[in-house]
């Protein structure tokens, strides 16, 4: 067997998601919670959201340099051990077999229990092409691509052996089978998402108001408050 890379940094938790903002929209709650349980969380972000703004002064240089800025600093206040950043335009996202290759070395060098995305199944009539993109590739990366030793038999030789993922979360869905309690977390879920300036600075007023009431929504089957909800796979083939 090859020996590890030391570039290793294995994280319990990854979570992959198209754009810089949706990690805090649909999970921060559910991160911060794992991070106080003394989880490592790693995000890797696959768009730069360079097109994501009704500024018309805006470039879109300047935007993405500011949209990674506000990741940072979301992911500095939910205690999130580091970005990755994988740079690809926004409204741009492909399946290609050189994303799907980028996210199995990502997954097999954290080689995390647990990957929270977007789930590209989710009901909506209409939702952001990326999303589904992104949904897409990170589920085909996880099995079979970053479980089968054939697949990338390349990455072998540079320590990266073969992982499988026990947990997928998927957010934004249609087919909610997992809920899990924010409570405690959401307000560190609102300061996460107001660091996103770029985004929510034009309705900011009324964020809070609406945040509460869809997790008070997702957990009106619950005995507690306010949750996130996910279609949870529990990966055990």
């Amino acid at each position: 067997m090859a020996e590890r890379n030391d570039m290793v940094k294995q994280a319990q938790v990854m979570a992959i998601t198209p754009h810089p903002d949706d990690v805090e929209f649909g999970a921060a709650g559910t991160v911060a919670g794992l991070v106080a349980r003394g989880k490592a969380v790693v995000y890797v972000v696959c768009t730069n959201g360079d097109k994501g703004t009704s500024d018309r002064s805006m470039k879109p240089e300047t935007l993405a340099r500011t949209r990674q800025n506000e990741q940072r600093a979301a992911a500095k206040v939910l205690g999130v051990r580091e970005v990755v950043f994988l740079g690809y335009g926004d409204q741009a996202l492909e399946y290609t077999p050189e994303f799907r290759e980028r996210l199995v070395r990502l997954l097999r060098s954290y080689r995390p229990e647990t990957v929270i995305t977007v789930d590209p199944h989710q009901h909506y009539l209409w939702w952001h092409r990326d999303h589904r993109m992104c949904g897409e590739v990170v589920m085909d990366a996880i099995f079979p691509y970053a479980r089968d030793h054939l697949a990338y038999p390349d990455m072998l030789s540079e320590g990266l052996e073969p992982h499988k993922v026990t947990e997928l979360l998927l957010f934004n869905t249609g087919t909610p089978n997992y809920r899990v309690d924010i409570t405690s977390t959401f307000d560190k879920k609102l300061a996460a998402l107001m660091c996103h300036q770029s985004q929510v600075a034009e309705f900011s007023p009324q964020l809070k108001e609406k945040l509460r009431e869809w997790a008070e929504d997702s957990a009106k089957e619950e005995e507690y408050g306010l949750a996130e909800a996910f279609h949870r796979v529990d990966m055990w083939w």
